[in-house]
């Protein structure tokens, strides 16, 4: 980010042999200090070593989830690359037990003990992943839009090759984590098995064209986000004088921002909600042991007991 708030897509101040990879990168300018997340994999890695290309100061972080032994050594590879590259380094914990949504509590334990800021070492590919996942779960144009490039994700302009190529030309041997090959994930499957076939029927590497979607969606969300950003979603008038698609968008938002929940409500309970507004029923449940009921011509979210629907 530039003394004026701008971002900007820059290599190094003198020649770099990355240049034809940070143009495509998102990193603000030097001499800023980040956070980068360095899990020892290839991508991660290359974050670190593009940060510091470009002369920002790093403190790269390795979390470790203690999901096997000798997790630590991971730690010290990525402690041995900071030393390398000039960077500081932070070891922490954050101990994810094993069971259902691994990948899921793994990220989120993770994210918790990161700084809010901190970089992540995401790429195309995973873009396209994470846009394939979220449309076959039904996320609807948010989950089309996947990942929001920004600071956050500087490399979302580069491949997992590029990141591999990266690591090699600095000498960096990264570290292959055993469960990225456990078609246990659901994401791996997406990864060894979807996209290729996808790449086999298209004849071509469909991964450019899933982030070309991506980015059309994003600018999407964002259009609608700023025809909501007005409406107040707690007003029944309001609501009711708004095109549908247009009053749905905003208890989304609403339900989101009042909840603190990661993820929008779903389709019916949106819909359920509406129909709150419009008189129809007095209280509807929305998930996540969250309700919405109606006072007068007010709509309120409120913490309900698990199990209870709500519906009057």
């Amino acid at each position: 980010m530039d003394r004026q708030g701008g971002c900007r897509c820059l290599g190094a101040p003198t020649a770099s042999r990355f240049d034809s990879y940070l143009r495509r990168c998102r990193f603000p300018s030097a001499p800023e200090s980040v956070t980068c997340a360095v899990s020892g994999g290839a991508d991660s890695l290359a974050l670190l070593v593009l940060a510091r290309d470009v002369g920002l100061s790093v403190e790269a972080v390795h979390v470790d989830h203690a999901l096997r032994s000798g997790s630590d050594g991971e730690a010290d590879l990525v402690e041995e690359a900071a030393r390398r590259l000039g960077a500081d380094f932070r070891s922490v914990t954050a101990s994810v037990e094993v069971g259902p949504n691994l990948e899921e509590r793994a990220r989120e334990a993770r994210y918790a003990v990161l700084p809010p800021s901190a970089m992540l070492g995401h790429t195309a590919d995973d873009q396209a992943e994470t846009l394939l996942l979220n449309l076959l779960r039904g996320a609807g144009l948010p989950g089309a839009a996947a990942m929001r490039a920004d600071l956050r994700r500087p490399l979302l302009g580069l491949r997992r090759s590029e990141t591999a190529d990266v690591c090699e030309k600095v000498g960096l041997k990264p570290f292959c984590d055993p469960s990225n090959s456990d078609p246990a994930f659901r994401r791996n499957r997406v990864r060894r098995e979807v996209l290729p076939l996808l790449n086999d029927v298209f004849q071509r590497d469909v991964v450019p064209l899933l982030c070309r979607h991506a980015e059309l969606a994003r600018e999407a969300v964002e259009a609608l986000d700023g025809l909501s950003e007005d409406v107040d979603a707690t007003d029944c008038r309001a609501l009711a004088g708004l095109p549908p698609a247009l009053a749905s968008w905003a208890i989304r938002r609403w339900i989101v921002s009042a909840s603190g929940s990661v993820h929008p409500p779903e389709r019916a309970a949106v819909e359920r909600v509406l129909n709150v507004a419009a008189g129809g029923a007095r209280a509807a449940e929305v998930g996540s042991h969250w309700r919405v009921r109606r006072s007068g011509s007010r709509l309120f979210l409120e913490a309900g007991a698990k199990g209870e629907t709500g519906d009057r």
